[in-house]
């Protein structure tokens, strides 16, 4: 048969990353001190009753460790977003349990943890694999969001399980997804399923990490994508010189990525929006202190720059955040909101509001007021990057300027944006 590979198709398959001397020789498991949460203890606890405070767990090199007698098989969901790491993570567990015992299996369920529940599922082979090595995307299995909170989807989940013969489900996914592997590792403890459940943290936030992990695939991605295409506006910006660029960045609930590309970009301005919570400011504060920075680079002869907004920060500035949460319970007891068209559902919405709120939800641009509304998605969350925040500001920017300008603070200022 012809091998049609390209050289540099042989090159990613031969590459084999760089790991840690627990994987790659015969180690046990040593048990440390208990571990607790960073914060709420009590509630927590009461919470995972079965699981909360197990020992922490470290490895340790054991040239005696002998291989399991038995194969066993494993599962994996991918969850949430892809990166680059993902099908490196399946090719590990595949190459691990392979390693341990030829005749173990490894089951991929396909599009996430609904997969699970639904009972939709693939066996991983050698060929599969060798095609998917070392590449990006979650395109092996598929990937979903599926919010995993009722007795009846564990219960699914699980009679594949036996019937599949899994002993261990890994989870690869963000806050959410480990979430998801939370609660199942606590009713499979509840119920001694005899089920082990691993989650492997892949974020774009950089919001799970500790002392053992410094950074997520996911984060290390995005990054680097991000800080690439932001050089490249802000190389064209100073070319052109003529547009002020407001880019929005993946983050819903942690600025994170927009920190780490601002530190490698240096833009003219970023917007952190754990900053914007702890200093309790508005949208409007927000905007007035851009437009400083464009009246000074104004001075400066340079009508043009770029500004990195964060996706959540909406969610972050106070009075926003009693707006949103209102208005998702406000969706959740009148879920028909959603289905009306814009003048219905803003009228509907301005008469079930409380005052405070009303007020704030009147100083938005009506086509930013109607995305608040917009379906939660199944986590409950606002979806965020539906909301054009970087458009709002810019237009806010500019209304500050004119604003400035008719007071006599202020010449005119040629403010165009992208």
């Amino acid at each position: 048969m012809t091998d049609n590979k390209s050289y540099l198709e042989h090159m990613r398959l031969t590459y084999r990353p760089k790991l840690p001397i627990t994987l790659r020789c015969p180690v046990r498991a040593v048990e440390g001190a208990p571990t607790q949460s960073v914060a709420d203890q009590e509630a927590i606890k009461a919470q995972f009753p079965c699981t909360y405070g197990m020992p922490e767990l470290t490895f340790e090199r054991d040239d005696s460790a002998m291989p399991p007698e038995k194969p066993f098989n494993v599962g994996v969901i991918l969850s949430g977003g892809q990166a680059p790491g993902g099908h490196n993570v399946i090719c590990g567990l595949y190459d691990g349990i392979k390693a341990l015992n030829k005749y173990c299996r490894l089951y991929g369920f396909l599009g996430g943890p609904n997969g699970l529940v639904k009972h939709r599922y693939i066996e991983i082979t050698g060929d599969m694999i060798e095609q998917y090595r070392n590449t990006g995307g979650f395109d092996l299995i598929g990937s979903g969001r599926t919010k995993l909170d009722k007795p009846e989807q564990f219960e699914a989940g699980l009679q594949i399980l036996r019937e599949l013969n899994i002993s261990a489900v890994v989870i690869i996914g963000g806050d959410d997804s480990n979430t998801n592997a939370a609660i199942l590792a606590e009713y499979y403890k509840a119920h001694d399923a005899g089920v082990q459940v691993i989650g492997v943290p892949k974020t774009i936030d950089g919001d799970l990490k500790n002392d053992h992990i410094e950074i997520s695939f996911g984060f290390d991605t995005a990054t680097k994508v991000y800080s690439e295409l932001i050089g490249n506006v802000a190389r064209d910006c100073n070319s052109a010189k003529k547009y002020w660029h407001f880019m929005k960045l993946m983050g819903r609930s942690a600025s994170h990525i927009a920190l780490e590309c601002a530190l490698q970009t240096r833009p003219n301005y970023c917007i952190i929006s754990e900053e914007v919570e702890a200093r309790n400011i508005t949208l409007h504060d927000i905007a007035e202190e851009i437009a400083d920075i464009v009246v000074k680079r104004h001075d400066m002869g340079m009508d043009y720059g770029t500004v990195l907004v964060p996706e959540g920060i909406v969610e972050f500035v106070p009075t926003m955040k009693k707006l949103i949460a209102e208005l998702n319970e406000m969706l959740t007891n009148h879920p028909e909101i959603s289905q009306l068209r814009d003048t219905e559902q803003n009228d509907r919405v301005r008469e079930l509001l409380s005052e405070e709120n009303r007020t704030v939800y009147d100083s938005l641009p009506d086509d930013v007021a109607s995305q608040l509304a917009l379906d939660r998605d199944e986590h409950g969350n606002v979806m965020v990057s539906q909301i054009e925040s970087e458009r709002l500001l810019s237009r806010m920017v500019g209304h500050v300027l004119d604003m400035r300008y008719e007071a006599g603070e202020i010449e005119r200022i040629k403010f165009k944006t992208q």
